[in-house]
């Protein structure tokens, strides 16, 4: 026998997941993870006996809940579900889900929808932070169709404007979590590298291409088949996860928090003045075939922090825009840095445009036999 659980398959910018009504899932937070793991089809590399498609970007899950009353914005839990572990990791938000949770709001009436667009609150409860989603709306419905085009997604659909606001200290509580714009990691025993760790949207920490031995200009598949270079990025990554205090020990970052801190690299851009420069960010230990969103909104912060490896790689720009390329084609975003207390900087907003749609409604079906105590060892 198969549970039936209501749910909703997604896009929402560059990534995919499961959208679930936070009452049509268990409140035993076991049982919750069970379920999102064989609806996924995890722990496999392949994701066959599930709805994943064996890469991170296409194993997520969103769960939302109506306002409570009045005023009161809607509520949002993103889970990671790993691709090969047994782990559903809740420790930071997707920026790219985030798209497509004030279109799944309105098309289940879980507020009214107002022409020609709807502005939908939405509190994160993973990080605690609000995002505004302006959603154009038509016959009390989400648009689908428009002109909007974002790269990593083929055609085009309608745009949705999602503003993440005060979006520093997502998971740490300080967009600079060491204090410090700069910093240094050992690599390969003797080798010093400079690396800046900046939390908005969610916890990155950026490097120079060159200095883990790239260019710049290699290809997603070029930088996952390159394992010395996976090895230092992820002896970064693991720095900064002991740095936000996620993990005891680096080493342990791998297991217990793959999905966060976010690694991300950085060159400079000479050959077009409209792109400040570029970028390339991993995601579960693999290359992001385009860009993770949170890890965008921390980026485009970064690049607005005088100091940062991020901002010495950018060409100087006195507007708010930000625009970066990475594998798939470019990015701009808008942002808004204040200077709080001298020194220390303040990201009022980060500000982009994505796009959304429904790509299956129905019922997902897992074993019925996860009801019983059997679904403790369930994937384990």
């Amino acid at each position: 026998m198969s549970l039936r659980i209501r749910s909703v398959f997604m896009r929402g910018g560059t990534s995919k997941g499961l959208f679930f009504r936070d009452a049509d899932l268990p409140e035993d937070p076991e049982l919750r993870d069970a379920i999102l793991l064989r609806a996924m089809g995890s722990p496999d590399p392949r994701q066959v006996d599930g709805l994943g498609s064996g890469f991170s970007s296409a194993s997520k899950a969103a769960i939302i809940a109506p306002p409570e009353g009045p005023g009161e914005p809607v509520r949002y839990l993103f889970g990671q579900v790993s691709v090969t572990s047994p782990l559903v990791d809740y420790q930071g938000n997707c920026g790219n889900l985030s798209a497509a949770v004030g279109p799944f709001a309105i098309d289940e009436k879980m507020i009214e929808a107002v022409e020609p667009v709807t502005a939908v609150n939405i509190l994160n409860l993973n990080t605690g932070k609000m995002i505004v989603a302006e959603v154009p709306v038509q016959d009390g419905n989400a648009m689908v169709e428009g002109d909007c085009e974002i790269a990593g997604v083929r055609g085009s659909g309608a745009p949705i404007y999602v503003c993440f606001d005060e979006p520093g200290g997502s998971v740490t509580k300080a967009l600079l979590p060491t204090g410090s714009r700069l910093d240094g990691v050992t690599l390969d025993g003797d080798r010093h590298v400079e690396v800046s760790l900046v939390d908005a949207g969610n916890p990155t920490v950026f490097v120079r291409d060159e200095d883990v031995g790239l260019t710049g200009d290699e290809s997603p598949a070029e930088v996952d088949a390159d394992a010395d270079v996976l090895t230092r990025l992820e002896a970064i990554r693991g720095w900064a996860a002991q740095a936000c205090g996620l993990v005891t020990e680096a080493a342990e970052a791998a297991s217990s928090s793959p999905a966060i801190p976010k690694v991300a690299m950085v060159s400079p851009l000479e050959i077009n003045e409209d792109i400040h420069f570029k970028a390339t960010i991993l995601s579960m230990g693999k290359t992001h075939k385009a860009y993770a969103l949170t890890g965008a909104i921390a980026t485009a912060a970064a690049a607005k922090i005088e100091g940062t490896v991020v901002h010495s790689a950018a060409r100087e720009s006195s507007d708010p825009d930000v625009t970066f390329q990475h594998p798939s084609g470019q990015m701009t975003l808008q942002v808004e840095v204040e200077e709080e207390d001298g020194a220390r900087p303040k990201i009022s907003w980060v500000k982009t445009v994505r796009t959304a749609r429904r790509l299956m409604e129905g019922f997902v079906l897992v074993p019925a036999k996860l009801l019983s105590g059997e679904f403790r060892n369930c994937g384990r």
